[in-house]
């Protein structure tokens, strides 16, 4: 096909930077499915502390899975960064563009002094970490596929649209994994189980009108974004207020599994695991234990598991220290039950 077709034809032209990407590739048996990479952790001279979240929290994850004997360093898989033409999978030439201003990027991290930086430093020590992680949730769904599960310590990046950055979320790492998943998995139906305490707007924004896709969202309607407009697309929506308990968000979560399996049939589950729902969160404001969201977790893995429906778990949002420990948990637990893999037979090593 000439270049100029596919530049009147954007689908093709979506479709030749999808076959023609990097970011799937051949994952070892000697590799567990989990995904990371000590590039995904930000660090720029400080400033990254003057957002809530833990921009260290990804490395931490792994290092209390390895440190408890769950998991070893070397089974770890790295991904490849997401280039320009993977993100023009969704996101437009003019979006890309304006992250060439550190002002906009300050915007959508919501670190105001970032503006003030010589932007070649912003992307290499903010969005190319971002870069890095889209990769990571991109491959989560190649390896969940062949596995049944993936966990990308990192991603869930899902207030971002092809358009617009916001939230700490540069890149739309949830539709730009699906994408990929319809064409070069064959995956023609899938739900997206959003449980960060934020409403998935960027997602919703992106995919919401594609009849391919189920979107289940539990989110706190008194917190960021406030975006009406998006709530529209949810198929299923689960609203919980402020202060809402451990034992109250699990029997809602139940109910609302319950009736997105009933009412649509998986061929791959995202998974958007934000731990922001944790009691004490600063922007997430519910009470929810650590317990219970081990259990959140767990009930999201088996009911996609006994279904032998693919899962790809990303961290997402969670702004407290103890979330790297409450993510370990909740892996690790779900190693308890079988419902993942972390260790290797030994012939596999």
């Amino acid at each position: 096909m000439s270049s100029f077709s596919m530049e009147t034809h954007p689908e093709a032209l979506r479709r030749e930077r999808i076959l023609s990407s990097k970011l799937y590739f051949n994952v070892p048996e000697s590799k567990v499915s989990i995904i990371y990479s000590s590039a995904y952790d930000i660090s720029f001279m400080g400033i990254e502390k003057l957002h809530p979240f833990d921009s260290t929290k990804w490395r931490r994850v792994c290092k209390f899975l390895v440190s408890d004997g769950f998991l070893e360093e070397k089974s770890i898989v790295e991904p490849l960064e997401a280039s320009n033409s993977d993100l023009l999978v969704v996101h437009s030439l003019n979006y890309l563009n304006s992250l060439k201003s550190s002002a906009t990027v300050a915007r959508i991290t919501e670190v105001p002094p970032v503006a003030f930086f010589p932007n070649f430093l912003v992307q290499q020590k903010v969005l190319s970490p971002f870069r890095k992680q889209v990769g990571g949730t991109i491959l989560a769904a190649k390896l969940a596929v062949e596995r049944g599960w993936a966990i990308n310590v990192g991603g869930g990046f899902h207030h971002c649209t092809a358009e617009r950055g916001g939230g700490f979320c540069a890149f739309a790492d949830i539709s730009l994994c699906i994408h990929f998943a319809f064409l070069r998995l064959s995956i023609s139906r899938v739900m997206i189980i959003d449980l960060d305490a934020h409403q998935g707007n960027g997602h919703e924004t992106d995919l919401g009108d594609d009849s391919r896709v189920y979107i289940l969202d539990m989110y706190n309607p008194e917190i960021y974004p406030y975006d009406y407009s998006a709530r529209r697309f949810i198929d299923q929506k689960v609203e919980v207020m402020s202060g809402t308990s451990t034992d109250e968000y699990l029997r809602k979560l139940d109910k609302a599994l319950e009736v997105a399996f009933r009412n649509f049939q998986p061929e791959m589950v995202v998974y958007n695991a934000g731990t922001d729902i944790l009691d004490g969160d600063p922007l997430g404001l519910l009470k929810i234990s650590p317990d219970g969201i081990t259990s959140r977790d767990e009930k999201v893995f088996r009911v996609a598991r006994e279904r032998e429906v693919p899962v790809v778990m990303l961290t997402s949002g969670g702004y407290m220290k103890s979330n790297a420990r409450v993510i370990a948990d909740s892996i690790e637990n779900l190693s308890r039950q079988g419902l993942i893999k972390t260790q290797l037979d030994s012939a596999s090593t």
